[in-house]
């Protein structure tokens, strides 16, 4: 007779929910402190907020995924904070000085984390079961499709900075882009478990590498040009990066062929490079990214360099340990709380707070691999692969981007920028690796116990 699974205690989660709280809580009250000389209500109000729906929360997740990862939502929380702090930092200044736009910014921030949270919440009280999300794996393509093409449509397609990436609907502004990568990662997913034996094993052998049959090609292909569709009508290299990248990865995941890896490389330069030819604000990216410190370059305007090289000065200013919460001129650079996020944190609390920073997204993508070698299901192992892998990838673009490693895209970085519709996607998408974590786990406790069981 099976012993009864015991439930975790969870003492990590708490712990570390406990040490993002104090942590979220002194850089919101140094920030203040900094700037007016006294911690107002408004900030009094996000630390018991925070603490608050952390609770919740660790509640929530004991009672409905007790076997759930415990380091993956303190570090979500954590990153959502400094996100949060270093809106208000920025905003502080501009609203006392009376500057149009600000003075809610941080509030509304503070607003959409929250309503991220009770919606994820939400979904892990009536997703019981991942898996029921394969049936609905063609649903999701279509779904997926029509988000990602939705800023081209008329009357609700919002053109921001020459890029055709946001929907208006009703007043409110969102980027449908955020909520596709979610329903194409379960296309994805679902489409690769269905076909992945033909996709492995089918196709002839080059330098003792297999490839795929030609006919094989069509899901590279399609993914491949709805990838460069999005860069050529929406002016989005950031996405089309983000989705074709992460197509690829479950691609290698799911058929174990590098064969993948060096087809997906090669279509995706041969896109560029004709690109480059034909469409000038791709070939002034790469411009900007080769010669940033070039007097023509930075004076160009629009789409000249002074953005990035700004944005350098300010992390070279923050030095090792930053120039402190509420200090410094984080604000200087241009989206310093959106896009250039990154350089603002490098700014107030220098390089180590940055290892810190990556160190988080690190340990979440390391999660979800080891999430994804637990789960017995192949539609929850490469579901929570795609998610790992699009997050770090999409670290890497973001932060390669401003650090000139690789030409700058356009995208955020999860959980910190400013935007309700990355913190509500990007919530949702974390919460599914939260539900599948449940069962790998579960599923790989109650299989040491049958072992256990037997050898007795």
């Amino acid at each position: 007779m099976a012993e009864k699974t015991k439930l975790p205690s969870r003492l990590l989660e708490i712990g570390l929910l406990v040490i993002v709280d104090i942590v979220s809580a002194i850089s919101l009250c140094l920030t203040d402190y900094k700037i007016t000389g006294v911690v107002g209500k408004k900030v009094i109000i996000f630390i018991l907020g925070f603490i608050l729906i952390s609770l919740f929360w660790h509640i929530l997740l004991r009672r409905k995924l007790p076997y759930c990862d415990q380091m993956i939502f303190p570090l979500v929380l954590l990153l959502s904070t400094i996100g949060l702090t270093i809106i208000y930092r920025i905003e502080l200044p501009r609203a006392r000085l009376g500057l149009d736009g600000y003075g809610n910014i941080a509030t509304m921030q503070f607003i959409w984390i929250i309503l991220s949270m009770i919606l994820a919440g939400g979904l892990i009280i009536f997703l019981k079961d991942y898996t029921k999300l394969r049936t609905y794996i063609y649903t999701s393509m279509v779904v997926g499709i029509l988000l990602l093409v939705s800023p081209i449509l008329p009357f609700i397609g919002v053109s921001v900075n020459g890029a055709q990436l946001w929907i208006s609907l009703g007043g409110i502004t969102v980027q449908p882009a955020e909520f596709a990568k979610i329903f194409l990662a379960i296309f994805f997913a679902g489409y690769l478990v269905e076909r992945r034996d033909v996709l492995a094993l089918a196709g002839p052998k080059i330098l003792n590498i297999r490839f795929p049959r030609f006919k094989d090609f069509g899901p590279i292909l399609l993914v491949w040009g709805c990838s460069i569709g999005v860069l050529i009508l929406q002016h989005d290299l950031g996405t089309s990066v983000l989705f074709f990248g992460m197509f690829i990865c479950m691609l290698y995941i799911a058929t174990d062929r590098p064969s993948w890896l060096v087809i997906g490389g090669v279509l995706f330069m041969v896109a560029i490079f004709i690109i480059l030819s034909f469409f000038p604000y791709v070939a002034a990216r790469f411009d900007i990214w080769l010669n940033p410190f070039s007097d023509d370059v930075y004076q160009r305007s629009p789409g000249g360099s002074g953005q990035i090289v700004q944005g350098l000065f300010g992390l070279a200013s923050g030095g090792l340990f930053g120039t402190g919460w509420g200090l410094g001129h984080p604000g200087i650079t241009p989206f310093a709380d959106s896009d250039f996020v990154f350089t603002s944190i490098g700014e107030q609390i220098g390089l180590t707070g940055i290892i810190v920073v990556l160190l988080a997204y690190l340990i979440l993508c390391v999660r979800g691999i080891i999430i994804a070698k637990n789960e017995l299901f192949g539609f929850g192992k490469l579901l929570s692969s795609g998610i790992a892998f699009s997050i770090a990838l999409q670290v890497f673009v973001v932060v390669g981007g401003i650090t000139l490693i690789i030409p700058l895209t356009g995208l955020t970085l999860p959980w910190l920028a400013r935007g309700g519709s990355s913190l509500m996607a990007n919530w949702i998408f974390i919460t599914i690796l939260l539900i599948i974590s449940n069962s790998a786990n579960l599923s790989k406790l109650r299989d040491s116990q049958n072992q256990l069981l037997e050898s007795k």
